[in-house]
């Protein structure tokens, strides 16, 4: 089976993740913290939006997978990348220590949410038949 539409959102997505992996990267270095925050808030903020691009990415591209290997319909599987991907984009300026209610945060979990629903219907759909 070759997957063609998955793995135009999962580049970009992957592209994404070495970027806010290299932030963390480059902020423990700078401050000298090994592991964990240090105590730094910004580099906390740095790690989660890490750790949350890392959480809904694989999620999502598994169930797109998933979706497309059993022969999902491919404007629904760009629905799913497209949200991913927005998501993705949005997520790391919405997520700030000082306002939890960041609109930004709101649009990157409410997309990866409807991203992730999406795929899930369309491996049900598959599943039972329809």
């Amino acid at each position: 089976m070759i997957f063609t539409v998955t793995p135009l959102y999962a580049l970009p997505v992957a592209a994404i993740y070495l970027i806010l992996w290299f932030r963390v990267s480059a902020m423990r270095s700078a401050q000298g913290v090994s592991f964990g925050d240090g105590g730094n808030a910004l580099l906390l903020q740095r790690i989660r939006q890490h750790g949350n691009c890392a959480e809904w990415s694989a999620f999502v591209v598994i169930l797109m997978v998933l979706a497309e290997g059993m022969g999902a319909p491919a404007l629904y599987l760009h629905i799913s990348g497209a949200l991913l991907l927005i998501g993705r984009i949005a997520h790391p300026f919405g997520l700030k220590a000082d306002n939890a209610g960041h609109p930004l945060r709101y649009v990157g979990n409410g997309t990866n949410i409807l991203a992730a629903l999406n795929a899930m219907v369309c491996l049900g759909a598959n599943i039972v038949g329809l």
